[in-house]
């Protein structure tokens, strides 16, 4: 786990410049919002950078989700709603721990509501919010729940 914030791990790798760091710091105090979001949208950074960034940042791993398969069963276990609140996929489960993969892995309040859903502990791994995306319409649009 590196003490760096986001930004300046950005910055340290350079994916993006101090001055669209400064850029993007006005937005999200204009807007609100994700600073890896904002970077992301201002076509500064990669979804995937900054997913590789709050790898290296918080030591959650790292899951491209593009070919992953989902097995449909652990759909039953959140809700499409849910899923979708909170950007998030399950993916894997073993014994009582079910493995998410998520946009927003610092989102304390989504792996709690997850963990009283599913009544499972959860085990957090970064996914770039469209790979997510891609992931629940496939998964949950195939299973019909």
């Amino acid at each position: 786990m590196i003490a760096k914030k986001l930004g300046e791990l950005l910055v340290e790798r350079k994916v993006i410049t101090p001055e669209q760091l400064s850029a993007a710091f006005k937005v999200q105090q204009e807007k609100g919002g994700l600073l890896g979001q904002i970077l992301c949208d201002l076509g500064y950074a990669t979804e995937e950078a900054v997913a590789q960034a709050l790898t290296a940042q918080y030591g959650f791993p790292y899951l491209p989700l593009k070919h992953y398969a989902i097995d449909g069963e652990l759909l039953h276990l959140i809700p499409e709603n849910v899923a979708r609140q909170y950007c998030l996929i399950p993916v894997d489960k073993i014994g009582n721990t079910l493995t998410v993969a998520m946009a927003d892995p610092l989102n304390a309040k989504a792996v709690e509501d997850i963990e009283m859903l599913s009544r499972c502990s959860v085990q957090v791994f970064v996914a770039t919010m469209s790979d997510v995306v891609e992931a629940i319409e496939r998964c949950y649009g195939a299973n019909s729940i």
